[in-house]
């Protein structure tokens, strides 16, 4: 019997945007999928777009959610599913046509303990921020070299609405059981944690809707500290070793905020930053070097928290020159 897809979808007051989304799932070149949308206690008409689409096509199974929330609402998805594979989707974005036949190919074909995944592009009715238009071209970029867990700690790495796994490879990654935010980085870890490999697609596989009401864009889950508070725990865990010598590179709000919690943490690193002005200088409990101090250390680990564009690829550099190799000796963590 042909694999079935089934769709997670929560939905809250999504009604705007939620028939182009519903259209653009109807539309599928691969047509053996079932639709679970929730609807996370919306005051707008939602719901009634769901029903009404519903009694038109069976394949959509509206719901209701019991928690508010997004975690709780996959996982009411997730209990209603049927498929033998799984994504998931937004309410407020669109799918290209094959998109369901592109993952579904590159997944099967691929086998088992493997994330199919592809490229994403942005869309807005406004013009779209530079920021949405960096992370486009670094996701794409990352899924045609084939490289997304060399940057995990960057930013996510596979992008929510754009991953198709096997139900058994996604209950042995824990599924909706985890209640850690933001989710869909938390799932990228739990991906990354039980080695799962990625079937990369090179065609665009999501049409992302960028818009002022934007979950990601209001919800506190979604700041950059929410992030720091997930990424920091799993490198300690999956990563960190503490036989090597770790450092810290910059010394600006997000360096700080990883120093923080490394010295809450306990663990010994080593800070150094670019501004010669902080050189020598202690902050919280821990003293600053320049760079230089590089040269000092054997196969380090280095967490580089610079968030200037520039002064990365600054950092870059030194780290081609020093042979040292990203995912190895070091990683971005902003």
């Amino acid at each position: 019997m042909p694999a079935r897809i089934s769709i997670l979808m929560p939905v809250f007051n999504a009604a705007p945007f939620l028939r182009e989304c519903l259209d653009s799932i109807l539309a599928q070149t691969e047509t053996n999928w079932q639709l679970c949308a929730v609807d996370d206690f919306s005051t707008d008409a939602s719901y009634d777009i769901l029903r009404e689409y519903a009694k038109k096509d069976a394949r959509i199974v509206p719901l209701k959610n019991t928690e508010k929330g997004i975690i709780p609402a996959l996982r009411t998805a997730f209990q209603n599913a049927d498929g033998d594979l799984l994504t998931r989707m937004d309410a407020d974005d669109k799918m290209p046509p094959e998109k369901l036949e592109l993952l579904k190919n590159a997944l099967l074909t691929a086998g088992e303990n493997h994330v199919a995944t592809g490229c994403v592009r942005y869309f807005s009715d406004t013009e779209l921020g530079a920021g949405y238009q960096r992370y486009e071209a670094w996701l794409n970029d990352l899924t045609a070299r084939d490289a997304h867990y060399s940057e995990i700690y960057k930013e996510c790495v596979i992008p929510s609405p754009a991953w198709l796994v096997r139900r058994e490879d996604f209950e042995k990654c824990g599924a909706f059981d985890s209640d850690l935010y933001p989710e869909d980085y938390d799932l990228c870890f739990r991906f990354y944690k039980n080695k799962m490999k990625i079937a990369p697609v090179r065609e665009v596989v999501h049409l992302w809707r960028d818009h002022g009401e934007r979950t990601s864009r209001n919800d506190e889950t979604y700041a950059n500290n929410a992030y720091f508070a997930l990424k920091l725990p799993y490198f300690l865990r999956l990563d960190y070793d503490k036989n090597r010598p770790l450092v810290l590179w910059g010394a600006g709000k997000k360096g700080k905020a990883v120093a923080r919690f490394l010295e809450a943490e306990k663990v010994p690193f080593i800070w150094i930053c670019n501004n010669e002005r902080k050189w020598g200088l202690t902050i919280f409990s821990t003293k600053i070097f320049a760079p230089e101090y590089l040269r000092r250390l054997q196969n380090p680990q280095i967490i580089i928290a610079v968030a200037a564009p520039e002064g990365r690829e600054e950092i870059l550099e030194v780290m081609r020159e020093s042979g040292l190799k990203q995912g190895e000796n070091y990683r971005f963590f902003c």
